[in-house]
């Protein structure tokens, strides 16, 4: 209470500051993730983790290859090997309701300028796709249409058969670098610091099938977008390099809201060199963006940003939640949060909400006392402004997962088998819940007793 009247009551109690960088000791009371199983298949940097199905994963990375794995054991069940240099996207292609075969279809895009369409359950590659004229940065399936979507300095549109239905004309040397759908048979395209909506529609004669056209440009950006998401039917969310994060409106492409305020250049910093130095404006990338019913979480720079979405505004931050850049963030159940850093760690945080008191303004005047007069009318709306920004959130560190030697390029959450990581270490780890593996090695146990009439002997 005496920091909150100290302050002014100008900052929500949430996003203060502690220290600036939480740590947690060695007892880690909170953190199930006390097990971890290191897998060894890759030679080079791991950047890429796609889930297949409840049991497996599939990892790329640097070195051309792909493995695929069980989540459980940890056990490698395929290396898919056929490009020639590194993964730059991949993506799970969806079967068919009505396709009889149920096999788990992934596609990948290398910087050798060629797509490959693989068979995960046989290891086969199924069809290859090298006519592209620069390296496919981003891949994107439109399932309803049957369709998917390969981005680099263009944008083409292909079916399951592979084969090319249309495509835009040269759009940029630095090509595309994230790519979502939006309704009405639209695509969301970040290209440089522009977003370009594209539509497909139903081919012209001589054409085969679909055409796509460009119909607006968003330049609300003022640096290169490097993230997008689409969080529901009505919104999409894009960041850029300068710690813009904007909120569209996915039907008529307008800002529904905006907050600039990660980087704050303010004069004051001038007098202090230090400081200024740590606010750069890479300190404030966006690098990555995740979100639940509500919020949008951030990674921002070092630090997490959550952005709540009715609110339009940040509920919660840790500034410095990492030592390096913020590379990829989840939400998790039980109001959990997991980022992973530069800096080789991964850190569980919990979304804590807190209620700050609010201060009714004190009656002026006799009439004021019983609730008569204009006075007392204009003076509810400070306090009903106050009454809404009065919940706040704080995100406290419960767990610590150190196990990697280099940077953790992203993470994949299997509810029942734990969680997975990959690194420039060239590794990949399994992190498991240590009391969850322990029932389930006494229940093994206790099954293999049963099973050779040991249990009933030794009663």
């Amino acid at each position: 209470m005496l920091r909150w009247l100290i302050g002014g009551g100008r900052e929500p109690q949430g996003l203060a500051e502690k220290s600036p960088l939480q740590t947690i000791g060695e007892e880690q009371t909170q953190n199930p993730y006390t097990e971890l199983l290191v897998l060894k298949a890759h030679h080079d940097i791991v950047r890429y983790l796609v889930q297949l199905d409840d049991s497996r994963f599939a990892s790329a990375g640097d070195d051309g290859t792909v493995v695929v794995w069980n989540a459980q054991t940890g056990e490698k069940l395929l290396e898919l090997n056929g490009h020639t240099q590194k993964i730059t996207a991949i993506i799970t292609l969806p079967c068919l309701e009505t396709c009889e075969e149920k096999n788990q279809l992934i596609l990948t895009a290398s910087a050798d300028r060629t797509v490959i369409e693989w068979d995960c359950d046989t290891g086969r590659q199924v069809q290859k796709v090298s006519c592209f004229q620069s390296t496919v940065k981003c891949l994107a399936v439109l399932q309803r249409l049957d369709v998917w979507l390969s981005g680099g300095n263009d944008l083409c549109v292909w079916n399951r058969k592979l084969d090319l239905l249309c495509k835009t004309s040269h759009l940029s040397d630095t090509g595309i670098t994230a790519l979502i759908e939006i309704p009405k048979n639209c695509v969301v395209a970040a290209v440089g610091k522009e977003l370009i909506i594209f539509r497909l529609v139903a081919a012209t004669e001589g054409s085969l099938g679909w055409d796509i056209l460009e119909v607006k440009r968003l330049l609300d950006h003022q640096d290169n977008i490097l993230s997008l998401i689409n969080v529901n039917d009505v919104s999409f969310v894009s960041g850029s390099h300068v710690g813009e994060l904007i909120v569209w409106d996915t039907l008529g492409w307008t800002v529904q809201a905006c907050e600039r305020n990660f980087w704050d250049p303010s004069p004051q910093l001038d007098a202090q060199r230090e400081i200024k130095l740590c606010q750069k404006p890479n300190d404030v990338s966006i690098h990555h963006l995740t979100w639940d019913e509500e919020n949008v979480f951030v990674a921002v720079g070092r630090g997490l940003y959550v952005y709540n979405l009715p609110m339009k505004r940040v509920i919660a931050c840790q500034k410095a939640a990492h030592d390096s850049s913020v590379l990829h963030v989840a939400k998790l159940p039980n109001r959990q949060v997991i980022s992973c850093s530069e800096d080789g760690s991964v850190r569980i945080w919990e979304l804590r909400e807190k209620q700050q008191l609010s201060v009714e303004p004190a009656p002026t005047g006799f009439f004021n006392m019983w609730g008569f007069g204009r006075v007392n009318k204009q003076a509810s709306h400070p306090a009903k402004k106050q009454q809404e920004n009065a919940t706040s959130c704080s995100l406290e560190l419960i767990g610590d997962l150190i196990g990697h030697s280099s940077s953790v390029e992203m993470f994949l959450y299997f509810e029942d088998h734990g969680l997975v990581t990959c690194s420039a270490d060239h590794l990949i780890i399994l992190w498991k819940n240590g009391e969850r593996e322990s029932g389930l090695r006494s229940l093994k146990l206790f099954q293999k007793l049963e099973e050779n009439g040991d249990l009933y002997l030794s009663v």
